[in-house]
Formats: C-alpha cells, sequence, structure tokens
C-alpha cells in the first residue's frame, strides 16, 4: 500500500508540473503529440539562424514562414517572451527562439517544414 501511494503522489506531482507548463503558454498554443502546436493544430517551427530575441527571417521568409504574431498588449511568462521584429510587430519566441508556422503545412499536424534547408525545425 504505501507504494501505492508513492507512486500516486509522484504521477500528481508529474500532472502539476505539465498543467503549469500547459498554462504559461500563450493562448491557443499547446502541446500536441510532443510539438508545440495553435488552437488550430498547426505545427510551429524555429529557425537556426535566429539569435535569441531576434528574428532573422523577413521578406520572402516571412512568406514562407509567418511568424507566430503576438497581440500588442502580449506579455512574457515563463519561456515565452515576446519579441518586436523590424518591421514593429510583435511575434512569440519559446526560450528565447522566434516562433513561425511554415507556409506548405495544410492541415494540422503536417510537418512539412521539419529540418527544411537543415535550419527549420520542430518545436517539440
Amino acid at each position: 500500500m504505501r507504494i501505492k501511494m508513492i507512486v500516486t503522489a509522484a504521477m500528481l506531482a508529474m500532472m502539476a508540473g505539465t498543467a503549469l507548463a500547459q498554462s504559461d503558454m500563450p493562448a491557443g498554443v499547446k502541446m500536441t503529440n510532443g510539438m508545440l502546436t495553435d488552437s488550430k493544430g498547426m505545427v510551429l517551427y524555429t529557425l537556426d539562424k535566429d539569435v535569441p530575441g531576434k528574428s532573422n527571417c523577413s521578406g520572402q521568409c516571412l512568406v514562407n514562414w509567418p511568424a507566430l504574431t503576438a497581440d500588442a498588449g502580449a506579455t512574457a511568462t515563463g519561456d515565452w517572451t515576446v519579441i518586436t521584429r523590424d518591421e514593429g510587430t510583435k511575434q512569440w519566441a519559446y526560450k528565447g527562439k522566434p516562433l513561425y508556422y511554415f507556409v506548405q503545412d495544410k492541415n494540422p499536424g503536417d510537418m512539412v517544414g521539419e529540418n527544411r534547408g537543415g535550419v527549420w525545425h520542430i518545436v517539440k
């Protein structure tokens, strides 16, 4: 009986940690099958060429890889920050890395952009 109590307590602690991590995410963003997705299930990516707090994706890059935009009043929480892009729009970043969609991902769960050009990666 004592072992069951310990396991149950450990499981509750783990579930509480998961709930806390989920609640720290921007509205609509969630962990789906081990990947960050938006409220519609569209996969989110990072770009290796970005530096913490700054996007290096603009012009045609931004057409192909739209930013996960943030509302003007959005605020940082936990591992989530809001960066200001060069053109002035706000974008969500996770652990300092700006987040993007891939234009060729048409349906929830599509991962066409994974490792594209060796520099785009799904956020896991």
